[in-house]
């Protein structure tokens, strides 16, 4: 993907394209008490902004799109708050299939979801098996995820590895460690953004965004558009990717 002199959008294998883009949604419950709105509201608009932008990142070519939809944080806030956000993502799940499949985008998930309530595991497993052949795009939500948590998985998994004799201590190395991640498998996040103007990482894919581009804007996710992404896109291709190397 590239941009012409009038911003549209063309395909180029020799341009730097964000292969991967990871989002921190963050503002849903700004928006809506800014608007004197129930907090359901904010995460309702949220959600429209989802589909929004994985239609946009399939029609543009990007192949991975990672989307931090509730972490293992969020579970501390109001029973009723929680229990509504479930209810909702199980609804976004069902009515997102279809679309899915059009488009020909796998749904994957990453974190704890042995923690999501049954009805929530059983729409996101339908869907992820219903587009488990599809190709033209990953769309992984980050569900009852925390990167620590992730981290100590990992570390326990190649620990009980090491203790069976299945690996050596000395053989451990940064393609055992990526492998024994939820992301196994997939490239690091070329460019993560972050909405709502806080600057933090929120706990979020630690290893994998060593050295990932990264962006904040101030916009709530509710008011986040496919304009502003691909500026942000346009923002990330003149930027000068080192790696640590001159």
């Amino acid at each position: 993907m590239n941009f012409s002199e009038d911003g549209h959008v063309y395909t180029d294998r020799n341009t730097a394209n964000p292969s991967h883009v990871a989002i921190i949604m963050d503002g849903n419950g700004r928006w809506a008490k800014q608007r004197l709105l129930n907090r359901i509201k904010g995460h309702e608009k949220g959600a429209e902004t989802v589909r929004t932008i994985v239609e946009c990142c399939r029609e543009i070519g990007i192949s991975i799109l990672t989307l931090y939809a509730f972490s293992t944080e969020n579970w501390q806030r109001p029973q009723v708050e929680v229990a509504a956000l479930m209810t909702l993502l199980a609804n976004f799940l069902k009515s997102e299939q279809k679309k899915l499949l059009d488009n020909n985008i796998r749904l994957n998930a990453i974190g704890q979801i042995e923690r999501l309530p049954e009805n929530v595991r059983n729409a996101l497993y339908k869907t992820m098996a219903l587009t488990e052949k599809n190709n033209g795009m990953l769309l992984n939500l980050a569900l009852s995820y925390g990167a620590r948590a992730e981290i100590v998985r990992m570390v326990k998994d190649i620990a009980i590895k090491v203790r069976k004799g299945i690996i050596d201590s000395d053989s451990i190395t940064d393609d055992v460690i990526s492998d024994s991640l939820y992301t196994k498998g997939m490239p690091d996040p070329d460019l993560l953004i972050r909405t709502s103007g806080e600057m933090r990482i929120s706990n979020f894919l630690l290893w994998q965004i060593a050295y990932t581009e990264i962006y904040v804007t101030d916009t709530l996710w509710p008011d986040f558009s496919k304009d502003e992404f691909m500026q942000i896109l346009k923002n990330y291709q003149h930027r000068k990717r080192r790696f640590g190397k001159v």
